[in-house]
């Protein structure tokens, strides 16, 4: 989920970080679950959210009272968790947010704990059995891909310095805390991409990427030249303007593993570089810039981007209210935009080399 402001183990309270102005009068409670809202509103499609979606008032009253907050009108965006402003007893300005329970939202407390302010945002309390976070606020809280005053990229350069702070928290204490293993995350995808790619495709289809994109999957993170602590989704729209730092992260979705695995949703997310007239020059550019950014091999991040390409072409087939349909020789809506992932992924392997 990405909020328009930012959104220790539980405790006797929260971790206070400072004085600010009292807080206004909170909405009339009605306001802050509007049936309008993405988050509710996809849910009640969503067998297994319903009944989260049910509870989710009391569970932030819950939340209120033990935290002692006063509560804004929700941000309206991010269709996983519910998110409001929050003021602390005394006056500190905050976010809550109430992710609806599912693995890769698990840990991103204990992401945050360990990143301890560097390059994220700072962890004031958590719930883990509610998926419950109460975190610094990010003030504006800009996202980075909606800063026109800033060129594509002294965006991606701004971006990579963040990621590369988040990076510095220690990958053996996330691994103890339960935070998963790239390397097993991505051969369940490599699995995925092999039973998929057996299947039958409608000829234009090119099932070699999803052998390719499996093999990258199982051999990346073997090869790793390093293991660090990852954001898991390090796109642009979460990466906010902030105040104690100029730019900071949320919504992590954390791994440890190869540091490569990171920026390819930064540097495809940023002022769409296959849009232009010679999207392999800009992407071999900018690929380079956050690269040597990062201290890392340019060619290992393409190699990364297809491979992630491949899977979030695999994952979209999978949304598809019709999935066996996008296999058959008949037209499928859904087909277009699996080719033109795959058609992304041929470029970017074409780019690696591979």
């Amino acid at each position: 989920m990405t909020l328009p402001a930012d959104t220790t183990p539980d405790g006797p309270g929260p971790h206070r970080s400072g004085p600010a102005p009292g807080p206004p009068p909170g909405p009339p409670p009605s306001t802050l679950f509007p049936p309008a809202l993405p988050v509710l509103a996809t849910s009640r499609d969503a067998p297994d959210r319903r009944a989260w979606a049910a509870e989710l008032p009391v569970l932030v009253e819950r939340l209120r009272e033990r935290w002692q907050l006063r509560l804004g009108a929700p941000y309206h965006g991010g269709s996983c968790a519910w998110a409001a402003p929050a003021w602390l007893a005394d006056g500190t300005r905050a976010v809550l947010k109430v992710t609806w329970p599912h693995p890769e939202a698990r840990e991103e407390g204990t992401a945050l704990r360990l990143c301890d302010g560097r390059g994220a945002v700072r962890l004031h309390a958590a719930d883990a059995e509610l998926f419950a976070l109460l975190i610094e606020r990010c003030e504006p809280g800009t996202r980075l891909d909606r800063t026109d005053r800033l060129p594509a990229d002294e965006r991606l350069v701004r971006a990579a310095s963040v990621l590369r702070r988040c990076q510095e928290a220690d990958p053996d204490a996330a691994t103890a805390a339960g935070v998963p293993r790239l390397a097993g995350v991505a051969a369940r995808w490599a699995d995925l991409a092999d039973e998929r790619a057996d299947r039958a495709w409608p000829a234009a289809v090119d099932t070699g990427l999803f052998r390719l994109g499996s093999a990258l999957l199982r051999e990346l993170p073997r090869s790793a030249p390093g293991t660090v602590l990852l954001h898991g989704d390090f796109n642009p729209g979460n990466v906010l303007a902030a105040t104690r730092e100029p730019w900071l992260a949320i919504d992590p979705k954390p791994m440890t593993g190869d540091p490569a695995y990171d920026p390819w949703p930064l540097i495809e997310q940023t002022d769409d570089p296959f849009g232009r007239a010679d999207p392999r020059a800009v992407l071999r550019r900018r690929t380079a810039l956050v690269a040597d950014r990062l201290g890392l091999d340019a060619d290992r991040l393409c190699a990364w981007a297809v491979a992630r390409q491949v899977e979030f072409a695999l994952w979209t087939t999978a949304q598809a209210p019709n999935p066996d349909r996008a296999r058959q020789q008949d037209p499928d809506p859904h087909t277009p935009a699996l080719l033109s992932l795959l058609h992304r992924a041929g470029l970017l392997a074409d780019l690696a080399g591979l």
